[in-house]
């Protein structure tokens, strides 16, 4: 087990001089994961700018750099008279075919769930449409807000049509919506997603803990099982202060 640091104080940071990858991101990408196995505790201040350059050996326009790639990924935050301060780092989610509460419960951010709304009702006209069902179909339509080590992170709308799944309220608070649909035997085998961005409205802001105004990631996806039929349709917005989609790319 790696225990915490003294507060401020990085550990050493290997770093390979001969690797194209710039010096100042191999600096920041090392400080993030030490915040987010927790080595380096969150609400700590990380040592002065200049001595931790010195330290790891990097030039000092390297380091400013390194943690202003932090404080804009939302890990640290500079504070007058304070310095520079370790905040709650964001949860980074791959863009795969899993869902939020699997990939929280995973990653040890011990998610909770809050039923918002919960009613059987007909397919509004764009849901009916991304779901590939005849308008007017019965779905059932809840919104849920997602926490994730106690801090709201997410609100999440979904419609599934009630005769691939049959879905109560309790079950919902206690799982993920993807765990229920591999128990009933609906495992979702492909998706179509798309992600965006807006500014919170007051309401959204207030039941996430932010400002108005405040940048809000989007997800919308309709995943299918293997059969070819449409299991559920969700549309979902994260607090990009906490949160962020990771890719990985190749050639």
């Amino acid at each position: 087990m790696i225990e915490r640091t003294a507060d401020g104080l990085v550990p050493e940071v290997a770093l390979d001089r001969t690797s194209p990858v710039p010096l100042y991101f191999q600096v920041a990408t090392r400080l993030q994961q030490l915040i987010e196995d927790g080595v380096m505790p969150v609400g700590g201040r990380l040592e002065n700018e200049v001595e931790l350059a010195d330290r790891l050996g990097v030039s000092r326009p390297t380091m400013r750099r390194a943690i202003q790639y932090l404080v804009e990924r939302g890990m640290l935050v500079r504070k007058r008279g304070v310095g520079t301060q370790i905040v709650h780092p964001k949860v980074r989610r791959p863009v795969e075919l899993s869902s939020l509460y699997d990939d929280l419960a995973k990653s040890g951010q011990e998610p909770r769930t809050e039923i918002r709304a919960f009613e059987v009702r007909r397919a509004p006209d764009h849901v009916a449409e991304a779901l590939g069902i005849p308008e007017g179909l019965e779905v059932t339509w809840f919104e849920r807000l997602r926490h994730a080590r106690g801090e709201p992170l997410a609100i999440m709308h979904n419609a599934v049509p009630v005769d691939v799944l049959s879905i109560n309220q309790k079950d919902l608070e206690r799982r993920g919506l993807y765990e229920l649909l591999r128990a009933a035997g609906r495992v979702p085998r492909m998706a179509n997603q798309v992600v965006g961005a807006r500014a919170a409205t007051s309401a959204e802001a207030r039941v996430l803990g932010e400002s108005r105004g405040a940048p809000l990631l989007t997800m919308t996806r309709t995943a299918w099982d293997e059969s070819g039929r449409a299991v559920e349709y969700g549309s979902h917005i994260y607090r990009a202060s906490r949160y962020s989609f990771e890719l990985t790319l190749t050639s």
